[in-house]
Formats: C-alpha cells, structure tokens, sequence
C-alpha cells in the first residue's frame, strides 16, 4: 500500500474491539502499522484493548481521518450507523469487511435472506467499495498462524471486491500479515467464503483453497450456518479453536486420512453430548 510520508508508519482505523479487532490490531501493530480503534461506548472503554494490541482509542466522531485502510469489524446489522465515518475517509482510502451475518445477532436482513452476499450489502449501506476479507477465519488463527512466505502449511485467504486497486492492496496486506493471499474474484462471488461454505474456518493452503471456493453451494449455505451456529452455541466457551478448525477441514473432505482430523471430529462430539 503506498504512502506519502516513507518516514511515518501506515496509518489504520479499526472499528470494533472483539476477537477478530483484537487479533487485527495486534498484527497491524506488529508489522508497523500505527492503528487508531473505536467502537459505540467510547474510547474510555477501550484501554485494555489498547493496551494489548498497541493501537491508539479514539471516538467514533473523530476515526477515520489521515487513515489509508479501514477495517470494519462489527455486527452486520451495525453497519448502516458507519456512514459519518465514511464522510470523513480521504479519497482512495480502502474500506475492508470482516464480518459475517449472524441472524440471531443481526436480525432479519431481507436483502441477504433473499440471497446477496452478505458485503455486497454491507456496501450498498455505505456507499463505497468494499472489499471482503478475513470473515472465513477464526480470530485465534488470524492472531497465530500467520507465516513466512513459502511456508509448507500457509494458511490462504481469499480476498473479494469490485475495486481492483482496493483488491490488490487487501491482497498485500493479508501477505504481509503472514497469510498467502487468494483473488476471489468480484464482490458478488464472496458468498463462497460465508459461513456455511466449504471455504469457513478450514484454514486452507493455496492448493486447496480455490477448490473449496469451487465447491461452494449457495443454496446450501444458510442451512449450513445456522446448523454450525447451533453446535457453537452448545460447545464450551473456551472450547479449543484450532480442535474446530480440524473438525471443519474434516466436514469439508479435507484430511480425512489424518488422525488429528478424526480426533477433532470426536472432541467436538463428545463436547456437545456432554451439554
């Protein structure tokens, strides 16, 4: 991504302080990003964020100034109330979508029922090209499994939008967080990486990744994401992520001749028959 000053860090607004703005902001930090965060209680609930991740709190009437990406990491349904922030985006700064509709948390959206891709909405509420990325990855694994180029097991993520510059600076960025970047193609294909679809928390290599993206069964997958949203709902709050993501490599036709895979499987099982 180009900036004007070489000598100061690339500047970043995250907006939302959860699992996945926390694990965001923390990588963003640790390769040189200087990052401002706000969310809808204002900055004074946001120390401990601060804290740990090393980005700067700020409220939600000033973030989004000077910034050249904005990482948007908050209920779906919330995301008509960014607009005043979108005002203040200087002209080619990128816009990047990280989450997912959750219909219990959401409510009901028509539009998304009724089939568009989840930002393909999200952007028609603000008014800007946005680009899809880091919503089929659990927060731990975008926090821990970032790795070095040419890496044996590097983990892919797809990359959507409709913005070619837009695109390829997200696909640099997810590179230069340790994870190898994939072109999904426009934001209408994004459906393939929601969850339900081959593609969600399985944490796959290049060489498997464009085939579950080809898999994908938009029909399927809403049947798909409230099922897997039952069986979270019912496991432990601190259930291992990484047991869940070999579980989901499993249910995808992924390492099935892999002892961990069928172990995950079970755990997970014995989990929810202990609820």
């Amino acid at each position: 991504m180009e900036h004007s000053d070489a000598s100061a860090p690339r500047r970043a607004a995250l907006i939302g302080a959860g699992n996945v703005g926390t694990a965001i902001a923390t990588r963003l930090v640790q390769v040189g990003w200087a990052v401002d965060v706000a969310n809808s209680r204002g900055p004074e609930t946001l120390q401990q964020f601060a804290q740990l991740t090393g980005a700067r709190p700020l409220g939600i009437d000033t973030i989004g100034r000077g910034v050249e990406l904005l990482v948007l990491a908050v209920p779906l349904a919330n995301i008509g109330e960014l607009r005043s922030v979108i005002e203040r985006l200087d002209p080619g700064t990128t816009v990047v979508d990280t989450g997912n509709y959750v219909p219990p948390r959401d409510g009901l959206i028509p539009e998304i029922v009724a089939g568009m891709p989840e930002t393909a909405w999200s952007a028609r509420q603000l008014g800007v090209p946005v680009v899809k990325a880091f919503n089929n990855i659990v927060a731990g694994s975008l926090a821990t499994t970032g790795s070095t180029p040419g890496a044996t097991r590097r983990v892919a993520l797809p990359v959507c939008g409709d913005d070619s510059l837009a695109v390829a600076a997200v696909m640099e960025l997810v590179e230069e967080l340790g994870f190898h970047a994939h072109d999904g193609g426009r934001l209408l294909e994004s459906w393939r990486q929601q969850p339900g679809q081959p593609a969600y928390c399985t944490n796959p290599t290049i060489t498997e990744l464009p085939s579950l993206l080809e898999r994908a069964d938009q029909g399927a997958g809403p049947g798909r994401r409230d099922q897997a949203l039952k069986i979270a709902l019912k496991l432990p709050a601190a259930f291992p992520a990484d047991v869940l993501t070999r579980a989901s490599r499993f249910s995808a036709g992924l390492d099935r001749w892999k002892l961990t895979a069928w172990l995950a499987t079970i755990r997970v099982g014995l989990a929810l028959l202990r609820r």
